[in-house]
Order: structure tokens, then C-alpha cells, then sequence
């Protein structure tokens, strides 16, 4: 205690400091603007990087949303195309096979009418108790074909 009595007086010859509020004010305000940005600055980059990574997570969404909506489509389009196969083929196939039936008439009604009109047949035959004597005479225009044959019967005892 002694040493404060001693100072005392010493204390008093010292003049007091000048006046630093002011700088002190410039300084503590620069000082709290820069933790400020630096912390702005650190939020700024911190919602920038998710932001990022948003928009990275959204671009994939999207595009698995257009990959389905693209492999839908081609499914779609692949039945589609089955089922217009399908129908074309049924319809070539039904006129195809309309178009037989009346070739096939057209066939039998042209083969009658040749046989009828070009060539007539006459035969005789004679029958004897072991075998029968056949001839057949086809005339067909100029040509004539002539058939004769001999059967013998079976004899039973």
C-alpha cells in the first residue's frame, strides 16, 4: 500500500492520454466488418457449394425422369408397331387367301370346261368268267390315246 502513496503523487504529474476513442471506434468497426465478410463470405461459398450440389442432384432426377419417359415412349412405340404388324399381316393374309379360293375356282371351272370341250373318251369291255378285257380310246384334239388291258380274276377254289 505503501508503493500506491508513494505513486500518488507521481500519478498525478502524468498527463492523461490523448483523446483515442475515435481511432479506437475506426479500429473495433473494421475489425467487426471484416469477421463480418469473412463470415459472409464463408455463407456465401457454403450455400454456393449446396446450392451446386442441388442443382447436380436435380439434373439427375431429371434426367432419370426423361430416361423413363423416353423408354416408355419407345415401348409404346414398339407395341405399336407389333400390333399394326399384326393387323397388316391378318389383312394380306385373309386377301391372299381370298384370292386362292377364287383362283382355285377359277382352276376346277377351267379344268371341267377343258376336259369337256376338248376331248371325249369311248371304251368297251368284255367280260369272260377269269379275267375281264378292257380298252379305252381318249381323244383329245388330234391326239388319241388308247389304253388296253387285260385283269384276270382270282379263282377260288
Amino acid at each position: 500500500m505503501s508503493f500506491i502513496y508513494l505513486a500518488w503523487p507521481l500519478l498525478l504529474k502524468i498527463k492523461p492520454p490523448p483523446n483515442r476513442g475515435p481511432a479506437a471506434i475506426k479500429i473495433q468497426a473494421w475489425w467487426r466488418g471484416t469477421l463480418l465478410r469473412r463470415t459472409l463470405l464463408h455463407a456465401a461459398l457454403r450455400a454456393w457449394i449446396i446450392q451446386c450440389w442441388w442443382r447436380q442432384t436435380r439434373a439427375r432426377l431429371l434426367e432419370k425422369r426423361r430416361r423413363a419417359v423416353l423408354e416408355l415412349y419407345a415401348q409404346q412405340t414398339r407395341a405399336s408397331v407389333r400390333l399394326q404388324s399384326g393387323y397388316r399381316m391378318w389383312r394380306i393374309r385373309r386377301r391372299y387367301c381370298c384370292l386362292l379360293k377364287a383362283i382355285r375356282k377359277i382352276q376346277v371351272s377351267w379344268r371341267w370346261h377343258n376336259c369337256h370341250t376338248r376331248g371325249f373318251m369311248q371304251g368297251r369291255y368284255e367280260l369272260t368268267g377269269s379275267h375281264l378285257q378292257l380298252q379305252l380310246d381318249i381323244f383329245l384334239g388330234a391326239q388319241v390315246c388308247r389304253i388296253t388291258d387285260c385283269i384276270p380274276f382270282p379263282i377260288k377254289d
